[in-house]
């Protein structure tokens, strides 16, 4: 039950964290600069583009860790008789 869950936060957490570093990205490419801060504020809540993108990168890395995790529960629980 409780490595399902973790399988499926895991990857909920690497959809979302890409999502956020995508946006980010997007953000970044905008030329004027008060539009790029206007659309970080408006899209993604936070001060700046590179924000964003820093906070996309943690979440994605917590959903890789959390999905290692996972896997070696998943191999524990195998292994007990």
């Amino acid at each position: 039950m409780f490595v399902r869950s973790g399988f499926v936060i895991a990857w909920l957490a690497m959809v979302f964290g890409a999502i956020r570093i995508t946006i980010g990205l997007f953000v970044a490419s905008i030329g004027d600069a008060a539009e790029r801060a206007a659309a970080a504020a408006y899209r993604l809540g936070s001060r700046s583009s590179g924000e964003a993108i820093d906070q996309g990168i943690m979440v994605f890395v917590f959903g890789v860790a959390l999905g290692l995790l996972a896997e070696i529960a998943k191999a524990v629980k195998q292994k007990q008789p």
